[in-house]
């Protein structure tokens, strides 16, 4: 089965270009341009990953992967939330310290985002490959 991913960014143009790029390479995607968006499409999509850009205009990608960690779906009780990975434009040293304290299991760097590199942090980290 296909991992499904939700893509959460503010940018339009990046995330029409993300999904293509994920879509290609096997990914089933949906996209979300806002926290409110995606916190209703992650209901409703049921994502094994969530990509949340950490850089979200007004909203703080942090803030949006702690409340989606507490995120849980109705008919699974007891179940944890999808997997959070954090991506951006700037350099992981950045925001180390953020990250580290973060639900996130890592961070991708957008310019390094692919189906492969998912799947290698969430072996890595011990999440579904």
């Amino acid at each position: 089965m296909a991992l499904r991913c939700l893509l959460v960014d503010d940018s339009a143009r990046f995330l029409q270009a993300a999904r293509a790029l994920l879509e290609r390479e096997g990914l089933v995607v949906d996209i979300a341009l806002t926290g409110a968006d995606a916190l209703r499409r992650a209901g409703t999509f049921r994502p094994d990953v969530v990509l949340v850009d950490i850089d979200l205009g007004d909203e703080s990608g942090f803030e949006l992967a702690r409340r989606l960690d507490e995120h849980r779906f109705d008919d699974q009780a007891g179940a944890s939330g999808p997997w959070i990975i954090l991506v951006s434009t700037h350099q992981r040293e950045d925001f180390e310290e953020l990250i580290a304290d973060s639900p996130a299991l890592g961070f991708l760097a957008k310019s390094s985002l692919s189906a492969s590199a998912v799947h290698e942090l969430l072996h890595a980290t011990g999440g579904q490959a």
